[in-house]
């Protein structure tokens, strides 16, 4: 079932005395860790309300095609694009015929037009209705020309009281089954708490102490960890990215604000990488007013920052814990010395005296070091190295 985190599922029900089920689907796949929007047909909406669905799922539920709000925030194409997978569980024989004759009379089918995502339908239906010869034929047209998966239906006693083919399989069984469907990546089902960018350490209302972290590749980390199959939050300092699909991200402010993020989601992650260029120290005193220019000299007294990394490598039970060491010279010597001193399990050493590579450019070159081997990694994209780096954790863990 782990496969199934960050996964977005578009659930689809249809008219049957089988819907009632479907909310049980839908916890299922909120379980284990899905994006759940649910398209209900009006039929569906006889059995069982939008609101108990929208509750389960966290989400609206979609059930009319030419519905203003819904075409003004996520409309049928976009939905139609967003899903990974559409499932339609319970599946009608009065459903199952139109999909078969490409109607696009509803939402429901519309979307199943407009997708390109994997597909499969879930049957549930008397049972003679589903043994009947034109069901058979519906089925073949929409295996054929459609390429859609039939998940069922299973045997067994039926809520009119005749036994025989028809019933829906059961929800967790489909939640399985669809768990089957998606491959099974390096870091499928963990997660990956990621820090990144500068922070800022404010002398008065407009003034601050920062640095030139862009945030670059603490974002590429969080993109090849998604892509990798975890489940990423991503705590930034004040950076102007754009967030990576399908990431949590918590925007922060200053050194003391990283670490309370931190610690608030830390309990939730089996890897934690401190990609971010936290300041070591902070004004002890922080002006209420803007400071005025008086005198031909200031001085400004320091106290030093928490150290977020070696916080939380200090955990007894802490996560894979990855470092950055971004150094202007003696790169190897100063980075193996933060890997032993603060009990990292990797850490990446970067020579950010390069112009080219390091703070601000979209290129970089890193050697990572652990207890027993360092592996250098020449010249490249942030986001190709990055791919290297969670390939490299995946490997260790």
């Amino acid at each position: 079932m782990h496969r199934l985190r960050n996964k977005r599922i578009l659930l689809g029900i249809t008219g049957g005395i089988a819907a009632y089920k479907s909310a049980e689907l839908v916890r299922a796949l909120t379980g284990a860790g899905c994006d759940v929007r649910v398209v209900m047909t009006a039929g569906a909406q006889e059995f069982i309300t939008p609101l108990t669905l929208q509750a389960l799922s966290g989400n609206p539920v979609h059930h009319s095609l030419l519905d203003p709000e819904a075409e003004a925030g996520m409309g049928h194409i976009e939905l139609a694009k967003w899903a990974d997978f559409i499932l339609i569980a319970p599946a009608s024989a009065n459903f199952i015929s139109r999909l078969a004759t490409g109607a696009a009379d509803d939402l429901l089918t519309t979307l199943t037009l407009a997708s390109v995502a994997p597909m499969a339908i879930a049957p549930a239906m008397n049972q003679a209705m589903w043994l009947d010869a034109a069901t058979q034929a519906n089925i073949n047209t929409v295996q054929q020309v459609k390429a859609l998966q039939i998940w069922g239906p299973d045997e067994g006693q039926q809520a009119c009281g005749d036994v025989g083919p028809g019933r829906m399989i059961e929800p967790l069984a489909l939640a399985q089954t669809l768990a089957q469907q998606f491959e099974n990546k390096a870091l499928s089902g963990k997660t990956v708490l990621i820090t990144a960018g500068p922070t800022r350490e404010a002398i008065d209302p407009v003034r601050y102490i920062s640095n030139h972290s862009s945030g670059k590749m603490g974002f590429a980390l969080a993109t090849a960890a998604q892509e990798a199959g975890a489940q990423v939050i991503l705590i930034a300092g004040p950076v102007n990215l754009n967030t990576p699909d399908r990431v949590k991200r918590v925007n922060v402010q200053s050194a003391q604000e990283m670490l309370s993020a931190v610690e608030s989601h830390l309990t939730l992650c089996d890897i934690f990488i401190g990609a971010a260029a936290v300041a070591d120290y902070r004004p002890s005193d922080v002006a209420t007013q803007k400071i005025k220019k008086h005198n031909d000299d200031m001085s400004i007294h320091l106290v030093k920052n928490p150290d977020i990394i070696a916080h939380v490598a200090a955990k007894q039970d802490k996560p894979f814990t990855v470092g950055f060491a971004a150094e202007t010279q003696d790169v190897l010597r100063y980075a193996r010395g933060k890997l032993e001193n603060k009990k990292l399990d990797m850490i990446i050493a970067n020579d950010v005296s390069n112009q080219e590579i390091g703070f601000n450019s979209d290129d970089n070159a890193i050697v990572i070091i652990d207890a027993k081997s360092e592996t250098v990694f020449p010249q490249a994209t942030k986001y190709h190295l990055a791919q290297q780096i969670i390939q490299t954790i995946s490997h260790k863990l």
